[in-house]
C-alpha cells in the first residue's frame, strides 16, 4: 500500500471518531483552563520543538471542537424551528440524539453513518425552512389578489337581468384585463413578441397615470388638463348618473374647432391640435381623416389619446366594470365619450382583437342599456361569435328576450341559431347534448328564415354561392320578397348581411343552411300556420327605424346598409364628431352668434359651385320671433328641398361622361401642322 493511501486512511479514521456532545462547547470552562495551564507547566521541561508541536495540536483540537459545536448549534436551531411545526419530527430528533449520546463506545463506522444522516437531515430541513419562508412571503400577495377579486365580483351588479342565477356572471360583465388588447395579442403571439420592443424603453419613460383603457406613449405630447371634468349628478336605486363638463377655456377651444370644421380644411384642425393636443372633438375628427387616407396607425393613436384624456377626468366613484354608472347621451359633452369608445372598438375588431372589442361593446351598452343610443345590440352578437363566446350570447338572449324582444332583430334570430350549431360541433360535448343542440339550431334557423326570408338571397350572393333553381323560383324567397320589404327591415337585413357573411362561409355551415332551406320550403308548401303569423308581424312592424339604428348604420360604414338609409337621414348634415344628434338635446352652453362676412356679396355662380362641396349646408338663419312657428317650419322645409336638389345635382354631375370626338389617324401627318 502506498503512503498516499495510508494518509487518506488515517484521515478517514480521524474524521470517523465518535462525537461526544458534552465536549462540544464554544467557550472553555474554568476547570479546562486550569488543566491546560498545568499541561503547559509540565511541558516546560520538554524540548522547544515538542512544545511547538503540542501547542499546534492543542489549537487545532480547540478549533475543531468549536467548528463542530457551531454545526451542532445550527442543527439544533433548525430542529427547534421544525419542531414548532411538526411535533412528531421533534420526537424523532430527540430519540436520534439520545442514541448518539449512547454510542460513545461504538465503532468509527457507526459514528460516520450518524454524521452522514445528520447532514442529510440538515439539508432537508434547510430546504424545508426556505420553502416555508417563501410561502410565508408569498401568502400576503395571494391574499391581496383574492381580496381584490372578491371586491370586484361583489361590486358587479346585474343589468336588466330578471332571469339568471347568482352563480354565474351577468351578461354585461366587463373585465379590466380584457380592455387591454395586449392581453389578447399575448395569447396569439406570446408576451415576448408583443412587449419585446417596449421593455428597454420603460426605464427612461416619464411618469403617467395608470389607466385601464389605454396606456400613454412616449410619442404623445405632455399631458395637461384639457378642461374636462366629470360630475356626479344623482344616485338612485344604486345607479350613479354622471356627466362630463367643459370649462370656459375648453368652450373657447370648442368654438374654434367648429370654425375649423366649417372651413372644410383639415389643416386648420391640425393647427388647433398643435395648440391643444388633447381636445377631444379635434382628435375624433382628425382620426376620421386619417382613416380615410388609410393611415390606420395614426387614426388609432388619436383615438387612444382621446380615451386617455377622458379617463384622466373620471370621477372617483365612476367605474368601468361595476355596471352601475350611467351617462346620458342627450348631453353633447357625453357623446364624445360614446363615439371614442365605438371607434376604438371598431379599430380593435379590424386589428384582429374581437375579444377586446367585445369588452368595449359591453361597456358602451352598460352606460345606457335602456335607450342604447348607439344600438350596440346590433353588434354584440357578431363580436361574441367572433370571439367564440357562445354561452355568453345565449345567456344574453335568455335574459333580455322578455323586455327587449331580441327575436325581432334579424341578427339575433340568425346568430342564436348559428351559436347552437357551433356548440353542437364541439368535440367535448356528449352525444346527447350535441344532438339536442343540433335540433335546437335547426328549429331556430327555420324560424328565422320564415320570419326574415329576405336575408337568404343577399347572404348567398355575398358568400358567392349559387342557390338551387327551386329556391330562386319560389315566391317566398324570390325577387318579390326583396321588393316588398319594408324600409326599416331592409336596413336591418342589409346591415346583418354586410357584417356577418364571413361567418356563414364555412362548408359545414353552408350545408346546414341548405338543409334548413329545404325544410322551410316543405313547411311553406304544407301551409304551416307559422308562415302566415310571421307575415302579419312583418306588416305591422318595421315601418320606420328609430334614430339610434340610423346612427349605428352611419358609424358602421357598411355600404349595403348606408345605401338603404331613408332620404331624410342622408340629406342631413353629417359631422364625424356628432353624427345624427338627438332631437331633444340637453345643451349646457351655446355658441355665440357671429356675423357672416361676405354672404350678401356672394354671387349666384359662387353659391352654385360651393353647393357642390360634400358638406354644403344652406346657411339661412330663420329666427323665431313672437312665436312665428309657421315661418320657421317653412324655412326648414325649404332647407330640406334645397339639400335634396343639391344631392340630385351631385349625382347628375357624377354620372356625366364626356365622349371624345372621333379622331382620324394620319400616319404621314406632321404633328406641328395646324388644321
Amino acid at each position: 500500500m502506498s503512503t498516499r493511501a495510508l494518509r487518506r486512511l488515517k484521515g478517514k479514521q480521524r474524521a470517523q471518531e465518535a462525537v461526544v456532545v458534552e465536549d462540544l462547547t464554544l467557550a472553555d470552562s474554568p476547570d479546562e483552563l486550569a488543566e491546560s495551564e498545568e499541561e503547559q507547566l509540565d511541558a516546560t521541561s520538554v524540548s522547544p520543538a515538542s512544545h511547538r508541536n503540542a501547542s499546534n495540536r492543542k489549537s487545532k483540537k480547540n478549533k475543531n471542537h468549536k467548528d463542530i459545536g457551531a454545526i451542532f448549534e445550527m442543527i439544533s436551531d433548525t430542529e427547534k424551528i421544525s419542531a414548532d411545526e411538526d411535533p412528531e419530527k421533534l420526537d424523532e430528533n430527540k430519540t436520534s440524539g439520545t442514541g448518539n449520546n449512547g454510542s460513545k463506545e461504538n465503532s468509527s463506522q457507526g459514528s460516520n453513518e450518524h454524521l452522514s444522516s445528520v447532514k442529510k437531515k440538515k439539508k432537508k430541513k434547510r430546504t424545508k425552512v426556505k420553502s416555508e419562508i417563501v410561502q410565508r412571503t408569498q401568502a400576503p400577495e395571494e391574499n391581496i389578489d383574492l381580496l381584490l377579486e372578491n371586491l370586484d365580483e361583489s361590486s358587479v351588479l346585474t343589468l336588466q337581468n330578471d332571469a339568471g342565477g347568482c352563480d354565474r356572471r351577468p351578461s354585461l360583465y366587463v373585465e379590466h384585463r380584457n380592455l387591454n388588447p395586449e392581453t389578447e395579442l399575448k395569447k396569439y403571439f406570446g408576451s415576448r413578441a408583443v412587449l419585446g420592443d417596449q421593455r428597454p424603453r420603460q426605464r427612461n419613460r416619464q411618469f403617467h397615470r395608470n389607466t385601464w383603457m389605454t396606456s400613454p406613449k412616449e410619442s404623445w405630447p405632455r399631458f395637461s388638463r384639457p378642461g374636462i371634468s366629470m360630475t356626479l349628478l344623482e344616485t338612485e336605486d344604486g345607479i350613479h348618473y354622471f356627466t362630463f363638463e367643459h370649462s370656459r377655456d375648453y368652450q373657447q377651444v370648442q368654438f374654434k374647432f367648429l370654425d375649423a370644421v366649417e372651413s372644410m380644411d383639415p389643416e386648420n384642425i391640425v393647427a388647433l391640435l398643435q395648440l391643444n393636443p388633447y381636445h377631444i372633438d379635434s382628435l375624433l375628427q382628425l382620426s376620421d381623416v386619417c382613416r380615410m387616407q388609410e393611415d390606420q396607425e395614426m387614426a388609432r393613436d388619436l383615438i387612444e389619446r382621446a380615451l386617455y384624456s377622458f379617463e384622466c377626468a373620471f370621477h372617483p366613484v365612476f367605474s368601468l366594470t361595476s355596471g352601475t354608472c350611467r351617462l346620458d347621451y342627450l348631453r353633447p359633452e357625453n357623446r364624445a365619450f360614446y363615439l371614442a369608445l365605438f371607434k376604438h372598438m371598431m379599430l380593435l375588431e379590424k386589428r384582429g382583437c374581437p375579444r377586446t372589442a367585445l369588452e368595449y361593446c359591453k361597456l358602451i351598452l352598460s352606460l345606457d342599456p335602456d335607450s342604447d343610443p348607439l344600438c350596440m345590440l346590433l353588434l354584440i352578437d357578431f363580436l361574441m361569435l367572433r370571439s367564440r363566446q357562445y354561452d355568453s350570447l345565449l345567456q344574453l338572449y335568455e335574459e333580455w328576450e322578455e323586455h327587449r324582444n331580441l327575436s325581432q332583430l334579424p341578427n339575433f334570430a340568425f346568430s342564436t341559431a348559428l351559436c347552437h350549431f357551433h356548440l353542437s360541433q364541439q368535440e367535448e360535448m356528449k352525444p346527447e347534448e350535441s344532438d339536442r343542440a343540433k335540433h335546437k339550431a335547426d328549429q331556430m334557423l327555420q324560424e328565422a328564415l320564415i320570419m326574415f326570408p329576405a336575408v337568404l338571397m343577399p347572404l348567398l350572393d355575398r358568400c358567392a354561392v349559387q342557390p338551387d333553381a327551386t329556391v330562386t323560383s319560389h315566391a317566398f324567397f324570390g325577387p318579390s320578397c326583396q321588393i316588398g320589404q319594408l324600409p326599416a327591415l331592409a336596413e336591418l337585413t342589409a346591415l346583418y348581411v354586410g357584417r356577418m357573411y364571413n361567418l356563414w362561409r364555412e362548408v359545414a355551415v353552408m350545408l346546414w343552411l341548405e338543409q334548413s332551406v329545404k325544410e322551410v320550403l316543405c313547411r311553406i308548401d304544407a301551409k304551416d300556420p307559422l308562415v302566415e303569423d310571421c307575415q302579419n308581424k312583418r306588416k305591422l312592424r318595421y315601418h320606420s327605424a328609430p334614430r339610434n339604428i340610423h346612427r349605428h348604420v352611419l358609424l358602421s360604414e357598411i355600404k349595403e346598409a348606408t345605401s338603404s338609409l331613408p332620404l331624410e337621414v342622408t340629406t342631413q348634415p353629417m359631422m364625424g364628431f356628432d353624427p345624427l344628434p338627438p332631437v331633444e338635446s340637453l345643451i349646457s352652453y351655446t355658441r355665440p352668434a357671429r356675423p357672416r362676412v361676405g354672404a350678401a356679396n356672394e354671387s349666384t355662380l359662387s353659391l352654385f359651385f360651393r353647393s357642390l362641396l360634400p358638406n354644403f349646408i344652406l346657411q339661412e338663419e330663420l329666427r323665431q320671433e313672437d312665436g312665428d312657428t309657421e315661418v320657421a317650419r317653412a324655412g326648414q322645409e325649404l332647407n330640406q328641398e334645397v339639400n335634396r336638389l343639391m344631392v340630385a345635382m351631385r349625382d347628375m354631375l357624377a354620372n356625366i361622361r364626356f365622349q371624345e370626338p372621333p379622331r382620324e389617324d394620319h400616319p404621314f401627318r406632321d404633328e406641328e401642322e395646324w388644321d
